[in-house]
């Protein structure tokens, strides 16, 4: 668990970012910086609420008064969800939060959290992932000053009608988040649709797809439990998660004078990361429990039936490996060092 201390930093945006300099009476100057936290939920989520708005208070706080976030939910910067990363290398926000599968097979070494049954709490998830980020992902984000680096909860399938088989799928559309989620619902016989997850109450209004795949913790601010009666679960490991990055503009934060690099610092990186995965995680609690009060049908496969699952997803790990061969990279020895740091979390918890 991540230490109450003041967390991470969002540093000033010396390129997009309003600067003020203004002289002290002894002479000194004194810096004053305004960055621009952009992402697609909105401020109500429990992501903004309780992981970046926790997050900018106290890099506010830790500056003491000499960075303010500025935030903007629901793309208000405009551009599309998918966008949110290359805003943060040109600058048009000074940071943002983001969906790495939004943009499908740019990122391809984080795709090894997101296999099917890979992961099993987002914890020990999060504090591999960063160290992944450490050792074997920077090439991939160079490009951008990375604060955290997390995962979700477990993935929930949300459909109109019940689903306790892979065979029930047959026929549906369901909304997909991310590449190997797409491969994952082909896999198990429903027909995918790619889309932000902001579209999918609109979506499943209009019956332009019966159902979805999210962790619960997002379902309250997307009315799901509203939209759609039943609710799949799985014990045991986790049908899928997606991976979210937390990114800054690298020239922003290179303009900064290094006390407030510092604290940008000193709120970015592994304890971060795990507390950000964590609270989602802990967030999926009311989720479940606004279905059960709504009277919803909950499913939840026991572990014993999860093989059946399992057997039909398992192609995915072949076909991702020899994908990332094609790429260069060694996608085997993703996956074990992944399995090797998430064991190396529970065994320290």
């Amino acid at each position: 668990m991540m230490k109450r201390r003041p967390i991470l930093g969002l540093l000033g945006s010396a390129a997009l970012s309003t600067v003020c300099l203004a002289l002290a009476p002894a002479g000194a100057q004194a810096q004053e910086v305004t960055l621009k936290l952009h992402h697609f939920l909105a401020a109500q989520a429990n992501v903004p609420m309780h992981i970046l708005d926790v997050w900018a208070d106290r890099v506010e706080e830790a500056s003491e008064g000499r960075i303010q976030v500025d935030r903007f939910p629901s793309m208000q910067l405009g551009g599309t969800p998918g966008e949110l990363y290359d805003q943060a290398v040109s600058g048009t926000a000074d940071v943002i939060w983001t969906v790495v599968g939004l943009t499908p097979g740019r990122f391809p070494s984080t795709e090894v959290f997101e296999l099917p049954f890979m992961v099993s709490d987002a914890r020990a998830a999060s504090y591999a992932y960063w160290h992944l980020f450490e050792e074997a992902m920077q090439e991939e984000f160079s490009d951008v000053k990375m604060i955290g680096t997390w995962v979700h909860g477990p993935g929930v399938i949300h459909t109109e009608d019940p689903v306790e088989r892979p065979s029930d799928l047959q026929g549906m559309q369901l909304r997909g988040p991310s590449r190997l989620t797409v491969q994952l619902l082909e896999a198990l016989g429903a027909t995918p649709v790619g889309m932000p997850i902001a579209q999918t109450p609109e979506s499943l209004s209009r019956g332009v797809i019966n159902g979805a795949v999210m962790p619960w913790e997002v379902t309250p601010s997307l009315r799901i439990p509203e939209l759609v009666e039943n609710h799949t679960e799985f014990e045991g490991d986790m049908l899928y998660t997606v991976t979210f990055v937390l990114a800054m503009h690298q020239p922003t934060y290179d303009a900064l004078p290094d006390d407030l690099k510092a604290v940008i610092d000193a709120n970015s990186g592994l304890e971060f990361s795990i507390f950000a995965g964590g609270t989602q995680q802990d967030y999926d609690a009311p989720g479940r429990e606004m279905a059960e009060e709504m009277g919803n049908n909950i499913i939840t496969i026991p572990a014993d039936a999860v093989e059946e699952w399992r057997e039909l997803a398992e192609p995915i790990y072949a076909r991702w490996i020899a994908d990332m061969e094609g790429r260069g990279k060694d996608g085997q020895a993703l996956i074990d060092r992944a399995r090797a740091l998430m064991s190396e979390y529970d065994a320290a918890n």
